[in-house]
């Protein structure tokens, strides 16, 4: 038998059939055999990695504050295109057809039948159900014969029970402070009036536009993100009428092309649930001069959004101005399986836009520092969520924020579900070092932080009604609206768009840039001093930040 590569990392092994089908396995339920769904089709990602030093050197300059040009990361840091041929060659005489491969020849993506996925990458599929949706996936790791497998370091999508969780969350009936905060869902199609979207006591829950751009320096700057865009990465698009509704109820002029739509699969996605809402209103009404692009992966699981990510990553060189990428997704990381493939695909993908100058603002979570599975109940071990803890990302944690009648801060602290802690995928990063940074190699969460408690929270419109929701969900979209409107600043003043803004934003701490959040805790974790596992370096004063960025 010709030798074989088995990727280990790619999946989490699940007990064997005679151990017992219709057994509990880490909150699964394993079913039975895939043998009566042998004709349903899968997709699945093969992960092909450049070199090692290549992928050094990438880091490094991504560290020093460098933009590369799309020509680069196409050429000089894309992987063996002949390593990647011989792999298309192999899946196509296998019965495999080939959906997407990416110019830069990193990611192939492939679809064909359970039972030929069986045959050619050496697994055993079987019926598993989690949280009571039953699923087709892989009990063992695929293998490739060895000379086709020479620059794949994962096969991704073999376990789609494994899914990225939304962190947003909406506010308690008790939490309301404003009168009249619940309206009645209007007609399809229709608009709120301001007079009834918009509550009736200034500078209280649920915030409006206005309130936030003041609280944090970002008012009267005269930009307001033009030339930009920002890209959002969720599974599904807001309805048109709620994000026109939002915008009247904030005063907010402007045309619904602006928010572009990409539906990454061209598939019927789910209806919209909030978050996809929450993350348009708010970045197109922080920035309401700039583009917003809404890429849909239709689910979440791992090999949509990566293929979402590719998309993005393929649409830069005809869209400059997409600088800004809000995520508000993730998963534990002890969840994600370790060490893990998927993790390692994503990073290479993340790397590759902080190095084209895109900076990703991802949500810490809202569990706290022990999240569990679901992302909702501080009731898992001590972690961070995964992508936020990704170096190569901007993580955003959360506050809560109170207002005075005038608009200006009384008071902020560290939000209690705020996810933050230390990383057990990636090492402390070379710019993450400054006052508040605790020994140690690991990778800190968040970076930064923003309001995020749903009692303080935000006004959304969601099918017509208002609603007051929160989480790092609204930090992150509110992050990259400011990013937009920082890059418009550096535009007018003829200086480059920011690179990556970790390594500027760490020799910050303690400057008038940003507010140091020093009260309150995640539960393992407390708010203190210069940088810490809750808030970050703290919340930002964009107007100071604007000056500030070299």
């Amino acid at each position: 038998m010709a030798e074989r590569k088995v990727f280990v990392d790619s999946v989490t092994p699940l007990p064997k059939e005679q151990e017992g089908l219709g057994l509990v396995h880490d909150g699964l339920m394993i079913n039975a055999a895939a043998a009566e769904h042998k004709d349903a089709k899968m997709t699945v990602l093969f992960s092909l990695a450049i070199s090692p030093a290549a992928q050094q050197e990438l880091e490094d300059r991504v560290a020093r504050g460098e933009v590369v040009s799309p020509e680069e990361l196409q050429g000089k840091y894309a992987a063996s295109s002949t390593d990647k041929d011989a792999l298309v060659t192999w899946l196509r005489g296998q019965g495999f057809e080939i959906t997407h491969e990416t110019p830069d020849a990193t990611s192939v993506y492939a679809r064909a039948p359970i039972d030929q996925i069986e045959k050619s990458l050496g697994v055993d599929m079987v019926r598993v159900t989690k949280e009571g949706i039953t699923y087709t996936a892989a009990r063992n790791p695929p293998s490739l014969p060895a000379e086709v497998a020479k620059s794949v370091h994962a096969i991704i999508g073999l376990q789609p029970f494994r899914q990225a969780r939304k962190n947003s969350r909406r506010c308690a009936p008790a939490g309301n402070n404003r009168a009249g905060l619940v309206r009645p869902a209007q007609p399809e199609g229709s608009a709120l009036t301001a007079a009834a979207a918009t509550p009736n006591v200034q500078n209280a829950p649920p915030y409006l536009v206005s309130e936030v751009l003041k609280a944090y320096g970002a008012d009267a700057l005269g930009v307001s993100g033009n030339g930009q865009t920002i890209a959002i990465l969720i599974d599904t698009f807001p309805n048109n009428a709620d994000v026109k509704a939002f915008w009247k109820a904030n005063q907010i002029a402007g045309t619904i092309s602006r928010v572009q739509k990409v539906n990454v699969r061209n598939v019927n996605l789910p209806p919209p649930t909030g978050e996809e809402s929450l993350d348009v209103e708010w970045a197109s009404g922080i920035a309401p001069g700039a583009k917003v692009r809404v890429y849909a992966s239709g689910s979440l699981r791992f090999v949509d959004l990566d293929l979402a990510l590719d998309r993005i990553l393929a649409d830069l060189p005809t869209r400059p101005g997409m600088r800004q990428l809000s995520i508000s997704l993730g998963l534990g990381e002890t969840f994600m399986g370790g060490p893990n493939g998927e993790v390692a695909t994503q990073h290479a993908k993340f790397l590759r836009l902080a190095a084209a100058g895109v900076n990703v603002f991802v949500s810490s979570g809202d569990a706290g520092s022990n999240p569990d599975d679901t992302g909702q109940s501080p009731t898992g071990p001590t972690q961070v969520e995964y992508e936020s803890s990704d170096p190569s990302v901007i993580g955003v944690g959360g506050t809560t924020l109170k207002l005075a009648a005038n608009g200006t801060v009384t008071s902020e602290t560290a939000w209690t579900n705020s996810g933050g802690g230390k990383s057990i995928f990636f090492s402390r990063p070379s710019w993450q070092k400054g006052a508040g940074i605790p020994p140690g190699t690991e990778r800190l969460v968040p970076d930064v932080s923003l309001a995020a408690d749903p009692n303080t929270g935000a006004l959304v419109v969601l099918g017509g009604t208002v609603q007051q929701i929160g989480g790092t969900s609204w930090s992150a979209p509110v992050w990259a609206g400011f990013c937009a409107l920082m890059n418009e600043a550096r535009v007018q003043a003829s200086k480059p768009m920011l690179p990556f803004l970790n390594p500027l934003l760490y020799p910050l701490i303690g400057t008038p840039s940003f507010r140091d959040i020093k009260n309150g805790s995640n539960g393992a974790f407390a708010a203190g001093a210069g940088h810490d596992l809750v808030t970050g370096i703290g919340v930002p004063n964009v107007k100071q930040l604007i000056a500030a960025l070299p």
